[in-house]
């Protein structure tokens, strides 16, 4: 394990390997000078499914906060897999919590715009009825409600349509498939906010000055500013990059999945920008630095 400085605060961000928790650590290699020690976990070295794991690593940590970005996300497995999707998200984020509330630690669970239905035809605000229509989706609630209960000094985090230089996603999927083929087929009439990772990231780490001042139990939004559809996503992601390829609007019937994505899944940032005096870029910014960021490490052609 990572030598502790007893000079500073611990944070430990478990999911490290993630998009998210990658991107932390892009960020804190990059910002010297931070009043915290950043651990960094990934499930290999912190099983979240593992409570005895939890308990021996968190006490001997002893953290000033955690960062939440251990997930299962294979949203469509878990249709099929549900036990596994419920034991990360929801059984073992409650593990987790309660050896955050053993160590008097501030917990910044990660969560997502799939808690809602995605009938609503205005941003969801925080208050907003949640509604899950999937497994992966009841998970992640479940999870808000057991870190919720199992320590009350939890924060809550939703986002949505995560993308980075990192791992899997949409974008990185856009661009290599916009290079193979001439056409691609993408759904139009589900519409959201991407999220760039990274900005997520410097939202997290400028959050937690503010630990001591957060209310017990509270729940945000985060997501860049601005409204996309899969469509318009791709289409700019194509553009921005130089690359030919046409891309079709379909309707998500013509590109059926096992599990039901919301059809408006916009997220109300107000809460999160007001309480915490946060700027978040508008979308199509923070899109054209990601590819900016590929292009300058050679992963866009």
């Amino acid at each position: 394990m990572q030598q502790i400085a007893t000079n500073k605060p611990v944070v430990l961000v478990t999911g490290a390997g993630g998009q998210l928790g990658q991107c932390l650590q892009a960020l804190i290699t990059q910002t010297p000078g931070l009043p915290y020690q950043f651990i960094f976990m990934g499930s290999s070295q912190f099983n979240l499914t593992c409570p005895e794991q939890a308990e021996t690593i968190m006490r001997q940590l002893m953290p000033y906060a955690v960062i939440n970005c251990a997930a299962y996300t294979q949203v469509d497995n878990a249709e099929k897999e549900p036990e596994a999707a419920y034991f990360t998200n929801a059984t073992g984020v409650a593990y987790l919590a309660r050896e955050c509330a053993h160590c008097n630690a501030l917990l910044l669970h990660i969560s997502t715009d799939f808690v809602f239905d995605g009938c609503a035809n205005i941003p969801y605000s925080e208050s907003h009825p949640a509604n899950p229509k999937g497994i992966y989706a009841r998970s992640k609630l479940d999870g808000e409600h057991l870190a919720l209960r199992f320590n009350p000094h939890t924060l809550i985090i939703r986002t949505s349509w995560l993308y980075s230089p990192y791992g899997k996603n949409f974008v990185k999927t856009m661009l290599r498939l916009g290079l193979e083929r001439t056409e691609l087929r993408v759904v139009y009439d589900q519409t959201g906010s991407p999220t760039y990772a990274p900005d997520l990231a410097i939202a997290l780490v400028h959050i937690l000055g503010f630990r001591e001042q957060i209310r017990h139990g509270n729940i945000y939004h985060y997501a860049n500013t601005g409204i996309a559809s899969w469509y318009d996503l791709a289409v700019e992601t194509l553009s921005i990059s130089g690359i030919a390829c046409t891309v079709v609007p379909i309707q998500t019937q013509e590109y059926p999945t096992p599990a039901q994505r919301p059809h408006y899944s916009v997220l109300n940032t107000k809460k999160i920008r007001s309480d915490f005096n946060l700027f978040i870029p508008y979308w199509r910014h923070s899109l054209q630095n990601c590819l900016a960021h590929l292009q300058n490490n050679g992963e866009t052609s």
